[in-house]
């Protein structure tokens, strides 16, 4: 059995990250560790790489988000994706009464794709949709099932 355990992001700035993933978004931060590859490498192939971690999850304590940064050798920076370009990825985030996050998120500065639209599903319960970036550029999707 496969079963989804949790997504990571390599990000630039760690601090920065962490403050909007847990201080905007409330999700909760669960470790945070700075670890070091054997000179021969570990999981991720970089000898010796120097690396921050951040684990955010939910009010459960489930683990959802690592949050990776690299120090050495850093990561290169590369440009964030359109949402539409291959490769380009989304973190899905379920939300009560989405209108009010909105307003509420749109005053801290959280850019938006578009407000949040709703999508009348004659199958089952309608769902509202928007999207936004995180500081460095990773697509977050906010939905609320309603009714």
């Amino acid at each position: 059995m496969t079963r989804f355990d949790h997504l990571g992001l390599v990000v630039r700035d760690i601090e920065k990250q962490k403050k909007f993933y847990s201080g905007i978004l409330g999700l909760e931060i669960l470790d945070e560790k700075e670890v070091l590859a054997p000179p021969t490498g570990d999981h991720t192939n970089i000898p010796g790489g120097r690396r921050k971690l951040v684990f955010l999850g939910d009010a459960n304590g489930e683990e959802l988000l690592e949050l990776v940064q690299y120090i050495d050798p850093p990561s290169p920076l590369g440009q964030p994706l359109s949402p539409h370009q291959t490769n380009s990825i989304h973190l899905c985030f379920i939300m009560a009464n989405l209108q009010n996050r909105y307003r509420e998120l749109s005053n801290q500065g959280v850019q938006f794709l578009t407000p949040p639209i709703v999508i009348h599903r004659p199958e089952g319960a309608s769902i509202c949709l928007c999207y936004v970036r995180d500081p460095e550029g990773h697509w977050l999707e906010f939905k609320e099932v309603l009714g």
